[in-house]
């Protein structure tokens, strides 16, 4: 058995490994074989001179990225490669490929060659030079998206990006970038408190961080995608609410259950409409209000899975298996539910107070409890 003598020394190098990168850049990837080894050329051309990793962090892809990240990596040790099973996203891709380097500085890109690879020695020097933060920016001065983004993108980026700044105090011109570079010390303090939910990572890391942090936003012309097709959907705009209500509960909600808060609104709509219209067909009120609390329940279930736990969503017959098992957490939420606003109701509480309580027991219970059972991770 080897002992400890014969490992070496923390921080001594011998003279057949390579060096230490200074540089990790992070990409996420979901389909983008096409783009992969176009991206480590350009690198490549744009890094000389420094020394730089890229890993990618691919969610599974079935067009087969991991295995041409592989294939590279085999004849380029700066090369590597994070295959996740079973989990998906686009910021948990990037958190945990910020963790998994130990370089000074990190950036985070896109696989789709829309972000400019040349800005990375600048932003480099930015960090050498005491920025904690530098991030590429398509509305600074010098800055365009013309060439990737639609007119329509671009006005809905403005407008979050006004949100942010009203909400949040986020003093940015793009804290919805996806293109920036931090300082290794930075992502260490604030990882605990980062969303792995969502695609809007910088905002998340700059809502998170202390007023003091020393931010460098540099200009870069957002340029059009040259293989596959973007992976953002309208559900991005439900998930950017529930980033900018977790902040400004300080972290005390999770955006997760910001979202599944979202959605059982929802369900009150459905619950309300399915039960007039069973009541407007003759159904005595028992079978209408019966029927109205399943079709809510079924409304909550596939919003929940489509966009609360996209990166759980279950398919198939775990769909199914999983909406028999939302049904019967849904139903013990009713009791916890009433529960309390009888408890709270005898108190001589007012009415509205019992029944908020109520609500917002079955709220919590429902999600605790849906979470385990009916979207837990394998």
């Amino acid at each position: 058995m080897a002992s400890m003598a014969d490992w070496p020394l923390t921080g001594s190098r011998t003279a057949d490994q390579p060096a230490v990168p200074e540089l990790s850049v992070v990409i996420p990837t979901f389909n983008e074989a096409q783009n992969v080894p176009l991206v480590v050329a350009r690198l490549t051309q744009a890094l000389s001179g420094i020394r730089w990793e890229v890993i990618f962090v691919d969610d599974n892809s079935p067009d087969g990225t991991a295995a041409v990240v592989r294939d590279i990596a085999c004849a380029d040790v700066r090369v590597r490669c994070i295959r996740r099973i079973g989990r998906r996203g686009l910021a948990g891709a990037c958190i945990e490929g910020l963790l998994a380097s130990s370089a000074s500085a990190i950036a985070v890109m896109d696989a789709d060659l829309q972000h400019n690879e040349t800005l990375l020695p600048r932003m480099l020097d930015d960090i050498r030079e005491g920025a904690d933060l530098t991030i590429g920016s398509r509305f600074v001065e010098g800055g365009g998206a013309d060439g990737g983004l639609s007119r329509s993108r671009q006005r809905k980026s403005r407008l979050a990006t006004e949100v942010a700044k009203r909400t949040l105090g986020v003093r940015l011109s793009d804290p919805m970038s996806g293109f920036f570079m931090m300082r290794r010390s930075l992502v260490d303090a604030i990882a605990p408190k980062l969303s792995t939910q969502g695609f809007k990572l910088l905002l998340d890391i700059v809502a998170s961080s202390p007023p003091s942090l020393r931010i460098v936003e540099r200009p870069f012309e957002f340029r059009p995608r040259i293989y596959g097709h973007s992976k953002l959907d309208s559900l991005v705009v439900l998930e950017f609410l529930g980033l900018i209500l977790a902040k400004l509960s300080g972290d005390w909600l999770s955006i997760r259950f910001v979202l599944f808060a979202l959605v059982g609104t929802t369900g009150l709509f459905v619950h309300v409409w399915v039960l007039q219209q069973a009541l407007s067909l003759g159904l005595a009120f028992d079978w209408a209000q019966t029927t109205a609390a399943f079709a809510a329940m079924t409304s909550n279930f596939m919003l929940n899975n489509q966009f609360t736990y996209r990166d759980q969503r279950l398919r198939g017959w775990s769909a199914l298996r999983g909406l028999l098992t939302f049904y019967a957490v849904c139903s013990i939420g009713t009791v916890a539910n009433v529960g309390v606003a009888h408890w709270f109701y005898g108190g001589r509480s007012t009415w509205w107070l019992a029944g908020t309580a109520g609500a917002l027991m079955g709220a919590v219970f429902n999600y605790a409890a849906s979470s385990v059972f009916t979207w837990r991770r394998s």
